[in-house]
């Protein structure tokens, strides 16, 4: 199994641009054949150290993972994401 966990700090943290941002990335749900769950939270302390939103997703193998990173469905999202974003911090790990 792999994880793929992505952490990610909003340019302009408003309302709007945190529902829009969920809602992107919760899309990916049932939309790719590799995909074997995600899970989308937002975080609720606000700190210099915290992110704003956070991407967790599994695969069955690292295969999985690569499949996804290129999908047609997945390129959507990472283009909303980063024109969002100031900035993510992403680890992939085995379990």
């Amino acid at each position: 199994m792999v994880k793929h966990i992505v952490m990610f700090k909003l340019s302009e943290k408003t309302p709007e641009n945190m529902e829009r941002a969920v809602n992107s990335l919760r899309s990916l749900e049932g939309n790719i054949e590799v995909l074997k769950s995600i899970e989308v939270g937002t975080n609720f302390l606000e700190s210099d150290r915290s992110y704003d939103i956070v991407l967790t997703a599994e695969f069955e193998n690292r295969e999985g993972l690569e499949i996804y990173s290129g999908h047609e469905n997945h390129l959507p999202v990472v283009k909303i994401m980063r024109s969002l974003c100031l900035n993510s911090a992403v680890v992939d790990y085995e379990v």
